[in-house]
């Protein structure tokens, strides 16, 4: 079965109708983005949940705050989206890091390679201007070139309720990841969208 992340979750209703329509995980991102969230709303999200969903902290930075903001919030993973050192990545300790790769050719692949320290790969669209979130999607072959690095993948970059399908039975990832393809406007689900998407990758995954 293919896990399904939502991200970019800012608020308590968006969080509960993800979880009630069948999302394994939810991200939270707390790096310059229109949907950063503040730790309070994180918080308050994870105490009304408890502990129903595995959850996500998204960064760009490398320093303590990162990990105090991960133990006061209680979440289960650190997607590093910066090229945050592996002695940084220990620290978190890798069994919580998602370590994101910023696909845009076979180098992406082998540079992504060079992080060890994770328990995850996240692949997402590489644009010189930002750091992720960018709705668009990169050249899948790439990702099935990157699940031979041995950890599992989670595919992100663009997807939403028309593609995600086609992209789940040219990659086979552990999981997919979506945001704005989810969204009514930036930080705001539609959860008609959610629905469908979570629908699509269960319908893919049942003619695999």
């Amino acid at each position: 079965m293919t896990l399904i992340k939502i991200c970019g979750i800012t608020n308590l209703e968006d969080a509960i109708a993800a979880v009630k329509l069948g999302a394994n995980l939810l991200g939270f991102i707390f790096a310059d983005s229109p949907r950063k969230v503040e730790t309070d709303t994180v918080k308050h999200i994870q105490r009304v949940l408890a502990g129903d969903v595995k959850t996500v902290g998204v960064f760009t930075d490398e320093s303590d705050e990162v990990i105090r903001i991960m133990d006061e919030c209680g979440l289960t993973y650190a997607q590093l989206h910066g090229g945050q050192s592996e002695n940084f990545a220990r620290k978190l300790g890798a069994s919580r890091v998602i370590r994101v790769g910023r696909i845009s050719d076979e180098s992406s692949i082998g540079y992504l390679a060079t992080f060890i320290e994770a328990r995850y790969y996240l692949l997402d669209t590489y644009r010189s201007e930002k750091m992720g979130g960018t709705g668009e999607t990169f050249d899948w072959s790439l990702a099935v070139r990157a699940k031979s690095l041995g950890k599992p993948i989670f595919l992100s970059g663009g997807l939403h309720p028309g593609n995600v399908e086609d992209a789940i039975r040219t990659v086979r990832p552990f999981a997919v990841d979506v945001s704005s393809g989810v969204e009514a406007s930036p930080g705001i689900k539609d959860h008609t969208k959610i629905k469908e998407f979570i629908h699509n990758v269960r319908a893919a995954d049942r003619s695999s």
